[in-house]
């Protein structure tokens, strides 16, 4: 249910009449809704959220303009509106984006549109302005080197969220500290590629011609490898869509013995969001370091 004062915010701050409503899963944060406007019939995507920082969907439309300026052949939903009632619900309005099946080239197009979409690079990795993965503030300072960014920007911050709330333990910490010094040997040497930053399977659809949608995108110029390991957790992509990828810009040899040190930033945010069993995965993710 619309939050009255939403409803009014939007009726006359905005001048936006809403005619129809039909909830929809916003996931594990914000609420959502398929709203049809009284005026024209358009229909548009709604969501919203009571307690996060209203900053949150600002950003996030910044991190979809940004991968739309790309112009790649993924499909990136418009954002309309976005902003704030007086009693700190933040939304974003954006384009309502019909979801279809996969077909037989879907697969196989998201990888090599991803890949066109990593070509786009920047000089430094980071990003002109912090942003959020999840609800949890992403810091996006700039460094010339990847190794400084992932060890400062990504994985330090989580991993002090995730031991001040008492989910890590100091021997982990310390097992962290070791790999950070076998890092050097470890990474390979990529330019600061565009990056969705929150790639998974709950961020992409495929709309009715077939072709992949991403959305909510916490966006920041990295390691393209740190997308590519993203995907495949929780599950994976199809294996189309990475032939389809390497076709059009292929990786580093033994990407695959990377993965698991790329996922420990994601593991550590869903640590930070959720505890349980994701704490168990990391600390066993670096007990060989």
């Amino acid at each position: 249910m619309i939050p009255d004062a939403l409803l009014q915010y939007l009726r006359q701050k905005l001048g936006i009449k809403i005619q129809q409503t039909r909830p929809l899963s916003g996931g594990s944060i914000n609420q959502a809704a398929r709203v049809t406007l009284s005026d024209d019939a358009t229909t548009y995507f709604l969501k919203w959220n009571h307690s996060a920082d209203p900053e949150m969907f600002l950003k996030e439309e910044k991190g979809l303009n940004l991968l739309a300026s790309a112009e790649t052949p993924l499909r990136i939903p418009r954002v309309f509106e976005t902003g704030a009632t007086e009693e700190g619900t933040g939304f974003l309005i954006q384009e309502f984006v019909r979801e279809g099946a996969s077909q037989p080239h879907s697969a196989e197009h998201f990888g090599k549109a991803l890949a066109t979409l990593h070509q786009h690079r920047d000089q430094q990795f980071g990003l002109d302005h912090d942003n959020y993965i999840g609800r949890l503030p992403q810091s996006n300072c700039r460094h010339e080197e990847w190794l400084d960014f992932f060890i400062a920007e990504r994985i330090e911050p989580q991993l002090r969220m995730a031991t001040d709330a008492s989910r890590i333990g100091s021997e982990t910490v310390s097992h962290f500290e070791s790999m950070f010094s076998q890092l050097p040997a470890i990474f390979p040497i990529e330019p600061p590629s565009l990056l969705h930053g929150d790639l998974w399977g709950g961020n992409y659809f495929y709309d009715q011609g077939g072709e992949a949608t991403i959305f909510d995108p916490a966006v920041y110029y990295g390691h393209r490898e740190m997308e590519l390991a993203f995907t495949h957790l929780f599950g994976g992509f199809p294996s189309a869509f990475y032939r389809g990828y390497e076709a059009q810009y292929p990786l580093e040899a033994g990407f695959s013995e990377r993965i698991p040190i790329y996922n420990l930033y994601p593991l550590l945010v869903h640590t930070n969001l959720f505890g349980g069993s994701y704490a168990r995965q990391v600390e066993a993710m670096v007990q060989k370091f």
